[in-house]
């Protein structure tokens, strides 16, 4: 399995260096768009490192991308169908969080899906969304969630869907002594 982890991150560094490229931003100018080092951009982009999901939510922000988008460009061609067994994971090394992509990948579609998990006690928040004015809708399948939304906190407990339109930063946090999980509903503007 960490094969196949290292030929995501590999393949995800090769496509953040092409996206800098096409752009023509050095290092440094990609890291005063994004807030990202410039070593730990040069580190992602030679697959050194796996960046957190803040770090991508940032580079996916100045690219205009969502997260499910920039994984799938460098997944294999989209199908109309993903057997489960054949659904990407990715986990942030900070956090522990981990995300499935549900959705079959496909760079035309305004939709998507995507399971989440928060082991107890962690905590991921994001600067800013990666597209502003992204709806979300939040289901929570097990456990509950505390969900900021700019500066509102919302208290999510499982069956409790949380529906928002992300313009500023939000933070996910698992709330309570189990592991939190969650469907996310994304929806492009």
């Amino acid at each position: 399995m960490r094969s196949d982890e290292e030929a995501l991150d590999t393949r995800l560094g090769t496509r953040l260096a092409e996206l800098r490229a096409r752009h023509g931003w050095s290092l440094g100018e990609l890291a005063e768009r994004s807030g990202v080092s410039r070593s730990t951009l040069s580190r992602a982009e030679r697959a050194e490192i796996s960046p957190t999901a803040a770090q991508l939510n940032r580079l996916c922000q100045v690219y205009g991308r969502t997260m499910s988008q920039l994984l799938s460009e460098v997944e294999a061609a989209p199908a109309p169908l993903v057997r489960a067994a054949d659904q990407r994971t990715w986990q942030d090394p900070g956090s522990g969080f981990v995300r499935r992509s549900v959705s079959p990948p496909h760079a035309g579609l305004r939709g998507e899906l995507v399971e989440g998990r928060l082991a107890p006690g962690a905590d991921i928040a994001y600067d800013r969304p990666p597209v502003a004015g992204l709806e979300q809708h939040l289901w929570v399948l097990d456990g509950a969630l505390e969900v900021t939304d700019a500066d509102q906190v919302h208290h999510v407990d499982t069956g409790d869907c949380l529906r928002m339109r992300v313009f500023g930063p939000t933070r996910f946090r698992c709330a309570g002594p189990v592991e939190t999980r969650y469907v996310l509903a994304v929806v492009r503007p």
